[in-house]
């Protein structure tokens, strides 16, 4: 698909569009979680619709010692997930969990003032992005999610790889996409507006959702 012919006018509007296909897990205890910075806004519309709470999903991926973009795991504040037969030595694994926490718990403290993350076990997780290409960031997170013992994991994204929808339907409950194209040369190509989100930006969605879930 060189040429998108369906595009979204920013990731509010997506958010809104993914939420509508969303609703039948309206009634379930959940919780929206975004990847940051560009899955806030996506977020924040899909758990205002659903009336869920909304958190940012704090893990990073390990990648591997010679090649950085292969994943071979991820770390979260409080666990880590190694994908098996990972032929990496213990210490350099262990030095990048170090590594990696600290950056989280650095994100933490910027986004969510430093609070525990949200206990998963029980709830349907919806795990909201902007867009997948590749998906292979996410099995790592996946893989720490789902030692949670959460009731369900769900991926909701405006936009996804066909063939990377049928990777990830593998390890979850259940993917939900607007569009699914065969090939997809860039997220950024479905969307009129897709301005790197700042930081500012994700720190007001979390927030402005507290607050109106304060005054409900």
């Amino acid at each position: 698909m060189n040429n998108p012919d369906f595009i979204f006018r920013n990731r509010i509007e997506a958010g809104f569009m993914l939420a509508k296909k969303l609703m039948k897990y309206r009634n379930k205890p959940g919780i929206v979680l975004a990847v940051p910075k560009g899955g806030l806004p996506v977020g924040y519309v899909v758990a205002k619709e659903l009336g869920f709470p909304l958190e940012v999903i704090l893990t990073k991926k390990i990648g591997h010692p010679l090649n950085k973009e292969y994943a071979i795991g991820a770390v979260s504040l409080t666990d880590a997930f190694i994908a098996p037969n990972q032929e990496v030595s213990e210490e350099y694994i262990q030095q990048e969990i170090g590594n990696i926490r600290s950056k989280l718990k650095e994100m933490n403290t910027r986004l969510m003032n430093g609070e525990p993350p949200v206990r998963l076990e029980g709830k349907t997780i919806i795990l909201v992005d902007d867009g997948i290409a590749t998906g292979n960031t996410l099995l790592g997170a996946i893989g720490l999610l789902k030692k949670s013992k959460p009731a369900a994991i769900i991926i909701a994204v405006p936009v996804a790889a066909a063939d990377t929808v049928k990777k990830l339907q593998k390890e979850v409950d259940d993917v939900i996409t607007v569009i699914t194209p065969e090939i997809l040369y860039g997220v950024g190509r479905f969307y009129e507006e897709f301005n790197q989100v700042t930081e500012d930006e994700a720190i007001y969605y979390l927030r402005k959702l507290k607050e109106l879930r304060k005054a409900g």
